[in-house]
């Protein structure tokens, strides 16, 4: 899964530990989301959203396989 987490996280000045803090994860959890290794559940995908102030379609989305 595709999303622009890390660039929307860094925009808003965060660090991945107080964006983890808000959303109550680790932050290698948040690492991990960034780098796409992670597939977050859609619960963490909306506690990061509104922690962003971002909708999911802003910070997700899936990739079609061609």
């Amino acid at each position: 899964m595709k999303n622009n987490v890390k660039i929307t996280r860094i925009k808003r000045s965060l660090t991945q530990q107080q964006l983890a803090q808000k959303v109550g994860v680790t932050r290698q959890t948040i690492g991990l989301i960034e780098k796409g290794e992670y597939n977050p559940s859609l619960q963490l995908c909306i506690a990061i959203a509104k922690a962003l102030n971002q909708t999911l379609d802003e910070l997700f989305w899936e990739v079609e396989e061609s």
